[in-house]
């Protein structure tokens, strides 16, 4: 039979292993930030030959945060499109459909679908995108992405979500605020998180089970093809043995 300070003993558990993986992630993320400061310890690029490609950042990060990443692909010859996201913190739907119109327009162009990336909060938009528009998306790789549900994040980050929550709430524009969750302005792109994918876009799905951002069972989409990979969350951008993994899978098509 369990004992009264059982639930106690539990989270005090949880937590302590929680703040010993945040303690450690400053020196393992300058290991990884630093693999790719260098273009010639670049790991090889995938071959683009031309093909678009998007690159969505996370929450509260914009198109900078993917720079290195999007200067990689450019090298293995992608056409690569700004999301022209400065922070994504806007509202699901408002920022899929701005996402959407830039694709659209490449993808016209080009006349060939696109590879789309999507870092944490930007590979749920990019799922989104590929359930609404297939016709756009050829390879969706989503990286550390919620993808099973939105709120599956460790306790610390709620923090941030909140105050944001909280000022598109009470009327700050540009920001996403708790009809979100719940009301009719994302209604389309909450039922899209969860629909059924569709079967000619490929899927994958990198994932950190040390993640101190997102719970790794989150990125578990049943329609992906799962990757664990060994990476911190905000790094996995610029991680070389991330590009390194990515590379191999999108070569072998």
């Amino acid at each position: 039979m369990p004992s009264a300070t059982a639930p106690v003993e539990q989270f005090a558990g949880g937590a302590a292993s929680l703040a010993g993986r945040l303690a450690s992630q400053p020196v393992r993320m300058l290991g990884e930030w630093a693999s790719t400061v260098h273009m010639p310890h670049w790991p090889a690029p995938p071959r683009g030959d031309g093909a678009s490609a998007i690159l969505i950042p996370g929450f509260l990060a914009g198109d900078p945060s993917l720079t290195r990443m999007a200067k990689w692909l450019k090298a293995g010859e992608f056409s690569l499109v700004r999301s022209g996201i400065r922070w994504n913190v806007d509202c699901l739907e408002d920022t899929v459909k701005s996402v959407e119109a830039r694709l659209e327009a490449a993808v016209e162009h080009d006349g060939r679908r696109a590879l789309v990336i999507g870092q944490s909060r930007g590979g749920v938009v990019a799922r989104v995108l590929a359930v609404r528009r297939p016709d756009l998306v050829e390879t969706l790789v989503a990286l550390g992405s919620p993808l099973k549900s939105q709120t599956a994040v460790h306790p610390p980050v709620w923090l941030g979500i909140g105050m944001i929550g909280g000022l598109g709430s009470l009327g700050v524009p540009g920001l996403l605020s708790h009809t979100c969750w719940n009301g009719d302005c994302c209604r389309e792109s909450r039922e899209e998180i969860i629909a059924p994918f569709p079967v000619d876009v490929r899927f994958i799905s990198m994932y950190a089970r040390n993640d101190s951002v997102v719970k790794f069972e989150a990125c578990l989409d049943p329609a992906a093809e799962h990757i664990e990979i060994d990476s911190s969350h905000l790094c996995m951008g610029v991680d070389a043995a991330v590009w390194r993994i990515l590379s191999r899978k999108l070569n072998r098509g």
